[in-house]
């Protein structure tokens, strides 16, 4: 089938996530049944092999067409294997510990055909716990899951949050495929962010709608401080891979002034400053720690 037959391809990479899976297989199901075109969609096993015959099942299960492939370890891997086969005009990777709103599959497609966007980023808000138990609005922090309402109007943005964003078929065969030093599986995030600077670079445009909505679920284990510290400093590495920010005249100087920062907030009892601006410290040494990294090896490598 032509390119220019599929509207829409939905790439999900997973990682022994069988239950997430479900949900969203499910929420696609009554999604894409309310339009009236056909969306094709690939899942990318990142996890045990034997997970892909269950996937398969889950699938059937919900009444949904699915191409499963892998195992393929690595988020970016699993992208650019469903990039390679990708016949959609617009594509949308999906991340798998998410469910989609009913109208999701239309307001994304109406959204890439009147609002002059090269690359849209959704909404995204807080789901339900395993319990089906609501985000508690004073915590949202500390459910470490990404949320994305810049209100409610579209507008133009910097860059895509993999978790529901998408791009036009020019746009990937104009800039390529994704960085696989990044994201989970290697340096453990941003490999969504690497390759918005790349779709600006090539001159798109990257818009946000407010009416494309997921839901990402609420997972204890990724509850609390510990998680939040491991995460910011991850992408503060991840960082270090694909930018080049001055040490002397940069990180140095915005690791020392987050340092005060913190220390003024814990005093004045301003918990969510502090916990915030702790997140920016570790990011701050992550990059850095990335970079002497780095350099180490870079010598070890010109001594052998």
């Amino acid at each position: 089938m032509g390119a220019e037959m599929i509207p829409l391809t939905i790439i999900i990479p997973t990682r022994n996530r069988l239950a997430s899976l479900s949900r969203l297989f499910a929420s696609l199901k009554v999604s894409l049944s309310r339009i009236d075109t056909q969306a094709e969609i690939m899942v990318v096993n990142n996890g045990d092999a034997q997970n892909t015959a269950a996937i398969q099942e889950l699938a059937k299960a919900a009444s949904l067409e699915v191409e499963v492939l892998g195992p393929t370890p690595g988020k970016s891997w699993g992208l650019n294997e469903g990039l390679k086969r990708a016949e959609g005009r617009i594509i949308c990777p999906l991340d798998d510990d998410v469910v989609v709103a009913p109208d999701w599959a239309e307001k994304l497609l109406e959204a890439h055909a009147t609002t002059g966007f090269d690359a849209l980023q959704g909404k995204i808000l807080p789901g339900v716990d395993p319990e089906g138990n609501p985000a508690d609005p004073e915590k949202l922090r500390e459910y470490n899951i990404p949320i994305i309402d810049y209100g409610e109007e579209v507008r133009e943005i910097r860059g895509l949050t993999g978790t529901n964003g998408s791009y036009r078929r020019e746009v990937f065969e104009k800039v390529g495929f994704y960085d696989t030093r990044l994201g989970p599986g290697a340096s453990g995030f941003s490999e969504d962010t690497e390759y918005s600077m790349r779709i600006r670079k090539a001159g798109f445009k990257v818009g946000y709608t407010p009416h494309a909505i997921v839901y990402h679920e609420l997972n204890p284990g990724r509850y609390g401080l510990a998680v939040k510290r491991e995460v910011q400093y991850r992408k503060g590495l991840s960082r270090s891979v694909y930018r080049h920010d001055s040490i002397l005249f940069d990180v140095l100087p915005n690791l020392f002034a987050n340092c005060v920062r913190f220390g003024l907030y814990k005093v004045m009892g301003k918990s969510q400053k502090a916990y915030k601006t702790e997140g920016r410290i570790l990011k701050y040494w992550g990059y850095l720690a990335g970079r002497i990294r780095r350099r180490i090896s870079k010598s070890q490598n010109a001594l052998h």
